[in-house]
């Protein structure tokens, strides 16, 4: 799908849906006249006048206007949404839910008419366009590549099955958290050993962003990056097996599958 001249609404304009927009704007895929920014109170994202979104507080009038409707609201706004604009919704509309914790079935139950729904679950970081961002489009693959293509412009993207969602949700967007975690710790530690805390918090974030882009560029096994660091007798494999020692993987898988039995009961 070409987003070209393409109509967008953005249910919803917070910090999320204010990003998805600019990064839209940024990568080209249309221009910023073809995005309705939606508030109750557009006085609070006034400042986007100048840059060209359309600012409105009236919902109808943005999906009226759109092809593809963006839902950026809290799981509990939902119903009420759909309500409100159910009147101009129609077949060709494309629905974007990024709202944790709601499947497609619960947002087509609400719905009036059968239009195209996928379902989006970025993560924080798509406030600096590098976010990870899953998608499920079971019914409308060709749908679900044209959202790839507006997150993509936002950080990576995975295309996955629904029933994947809640674990997507725990590894990707709640795995900031988990990851921050350990950036403080390193921190404390660099503290520990004589750093000022900017100098510790540094190093630790520089080497974590080093990391990750060895394993994004090399497409190699963390093992296999791990080995080229450690030698024998040394300092780093001395700290590695302290810390499996300590039961470092199996606390964050630990973490991990207790987070996934939380979502899984969230309703």
């Amino acid at each position: 799908m070409d987003l070209k001249g393409k109509k967008i609404a953005v249910l919803g304009a917070g910090n999320l849906g204010i990003a998805i927009a600019q990064g839209i704007v940024e990568e080209n895929l249309t221009e910023a006249k073809n995005i309705f920014l939606t508030r109750r109170h557009t006085e609070q994202i006034a400042h986007l006048a100048k840059d060209g979104f359309v600012l409105t507080s009236d919902n109808l009038e943005a999906v009226k206007a759109s092809k593809i409707v963006m839902v950026c609201v809290q799981p509990k706004q939902l119903p009420a949404l759909i309500d409100e604009i159910n009147p101009v919704l129609t077949a060709d509309h494309l629905l974007v839910s990024v709202i944790t914790g709601v499947s497609i079935a619960e947002i087509k139950e609400l719905l009036k008419i059968d239009c195209a729904v996928v379902r989006a679950m970025p993560n924080t970081a798509i406030a600096i366009g590098e976010s990870m961002t899953c998608i499920c489009a079971p019914d409308h693959a060709e749908h679900g590549i044209a959202v790839q293509q507006i997150f993509n412009a936002l950080g990576q993207t995975l295309l996955i099955e629904e029933k994947m969602m809640q674990a997507a949700t725990v590894l990707g967007a709640s795995g900031i958290a988990f990851f921050m975690r350990y950036l403080r710790a390193a921190t404390q530690g660099g503290v520990q050993m004589g750093f000022h805390s900017e100098e510790a918090q540094l190093i630790a974030v520089q080497t974590a962003k080093g990391a990750a882009s060895l394993i994004l560029e090399n497409q190699q096994h963390p093992e296999v990056e791990i080995d080229k660091v450690t030698t024998p007798e040394g300092c780093t494999i001395a700290g590695l097996n302290e810390m499996e020692h300590q039961g470092l993987s199996s606390a964050l898988i630990k973490g991990l599958m207790v987070s996934y039995e939380k979502i899984k009961n969230i309703k």
